[in-house]
């Protein structure tokens, strides 16, 4: 995928009042740092930035800045949105060098309906992101993982993901990425039914009651034998 150009502009004043009247500008107000080089005091356009950060690689998408004539490499991170409106705020981009890895957070799909969940079993997913080092060229839209065949008490893994060769994750192999649990209902009538067995066990010692003690004339006739 060829990089996404977009044009930004200096910015002279910093500030959240300057900031504002960007945003009701319709820009957003962003910096670029990284590479050992002085941090750039930025914005770019609300709109455009938005239709790229929502495409296919989202966050991971290779931004080709031009500010003044000069051309910088970036990924867009530390993006902030408002809270309810979900507008864009402000946005870090970070320097990259084309043929250096970076480091990248990559969503994880679950694929298929799992056969554990057609028999009333649950299926809950654990890990949503697989951080992994690859060239910014290299990184995965995203991982997708089958878990049709699944059954109740079934899980998948991180050494269950395929990887692409050039793509490197930390992640433990043994983390649990997805299992299918059992229905719940199943669960608290089990476990209803232990307790009404205990109750009713409780209830029927309470009703023997403990043994009477022998009348005065029975132990009058054991004394006289």
């Amino acid at each position: 995928m060829p990089d996404i150009v977009l044009a930004a502009e200096p910015r002279a004043e910093r500030g959240s009042r300057p900031a504002g009247r960007l945003r009701r500008a319709g820009r957003v107000p962003a910096v670029v740092y990284g590479l050992g080089n002085d941090t750039v005091v930025i914005s770019v356009p609300s709109r455009e930035l938005g239709h790229i950060l929502s495409g296919e690689s989202g966050a991971n998408t290779l931004i080709d800045l031009k500010v003044d004539g000069e051309s910088m490499l970036t990924l867009a991170r530390q993006i902030q949105r408002h809270p309810t409106r979900c507008d864009l705020v402000h946005v870090d981009f970070i320097r990259i060098r084309r043929y250096v890895a970076v480091s990248a957070e990559v969503p994880l799909h679950l694929l298929g309906e799992p056969a554990g969940v057609r028999d009333g079993g649950l299926l809950e997913q654990l890990v949503f992101t697989i951080t992994v080092e690859a060239m910014p060229g290299n990184i995965p839209v995203a991982f997708e993982l089958d878990v049709s065949e699944l059954v109740i008490g079934d899980q998948r893994h991180a050494s269950d993901l395929a990887l692409p060769r050039d793509v490197v994750s930390n992640l433990d192999p043994e983390t649990v990425i997805a299992h299918v649990a059992a229905p719940r209902v199943i669960v608290e009538e089990v476990e209803g039914e232990v307790a009404e067995g205990e109750e009713g066990e409780a209830a029927e010692g309470a009703e023997g009651g403990a043994p009477e003690a022998p009348s005065a004339e029975a132990a009058e006739g054991d004394s006289g034998e």
